[in-house]
């Protein structure tokens, strides 16, 4: 494993990491203050969320769904200047798909090896048409369940995945982010410590397909007019040229106005 990439990096450099191996570290994008302020807000998300349902969400792990309807403290992150300037080199024009905080609790066995751009029914191999951001809130280390990935997985030809691969721990301080494709093979690590893990994965597709989870309805209305129009067009409220998301012919933060 490479060492990670400083916070002072490019996004030429992220790009190139990410080609080369599927991924890039980049160590404490974030401030300590900063780090510490999103992770207390989402800690008090969390009190209101139950375990997961199934063994992919992870029954001893809890997820915020629907991040936006519930918290501003991630805004500025979803619009980092080096996170949007790798997606617009990577998918060009995006919007989210799936953001969700993650907090595996203690105990939690590792996640299915997976490629997050499975959901879609596309010929592979594809190009790129999800691009993630794993944020990291607490230290991620391979005893607590620190992603795991499959370097170079993202140049496979085959679409099935040997659950035995090898793989290697994305493990990074608080503060930190990992780039990577929705062709990668990851999956989260085990947590064999007495604590939870939180991280935030940020989670982008290209305009033209259906994200994940609906942000237009699942976000209030009242609270997308708040928002910078960035965020606003993240959310769903935008046009993938010459007019894919029109609203009665008409570009959608239009409505926004009533």
């Amino acid at each position: 494993m490479p060492p990670p990439l400083p916070a002072t990096t490019t996004v030429d450099d992220v790009v190139a990491r990410m080609d080369e191996l599927g991924y890039a570290v980049v160590e404490r994008l974030l401030d300590a203050e900063q780090t510490a302020t999103i992770k207390a807000d989402l800690e008090q998300v969390l009190a209101d969320v139950p375990l997961g349902r199934n063994a992919f969400e992870g029954f001893g792990t809890k997820r915020i769904y629907n991040v936006f309807a519930k918290t501003r403290t991630l805004d500025a992150v979803a619009v980092h200047p080096l996170l949007l300037g790798v997606l617009d080199h990577v998918l060009g024009i995006y919007q989210f798909s799936a953001p969700v905080g993650i907090q595996i609790g203690p105990g939690e066995p590792a996640q299915i090896l997976h490629h997050d751009d499975v959901v879609y029914p596309l010929p592979w191999p594809h190009p790129e048409v999800v691009v993630n951001s794993m944020w990291a809130f607490d230290d991620f280390t391979d005893a607590n369940g620190a992603t795991r990935i499959v370097p170079g997985s993202h140049r496979r030809t085959e679409q099935d995945i040997d659950q035995d691969l090898p793989t290697i721990a994305l493990e990074m301080p608080a503060g930190s982010v990992v780039f990577y494709p929705g062709s990668v093979i990851h999956g989260g690590g085990a947590n064999t410590t007495d604590r939870p893990r939180l991280g935030v994965i940020l989670e982008y597709s290209a305009g033209w397909i259906r994200p994940q989870e609906n942000h237009v309805i699942g976000v209030p209305s009242d609270v997308v007019r708040t928002l910078p129009v960035r965020l606003q067009e993240l959310l769903g409220y935008n046009v993938y040229p010459p007019f894919l998301g029109n609203v009665d012919g008409r570009h959608p933060r239009k409505f926004l106005d009533g």
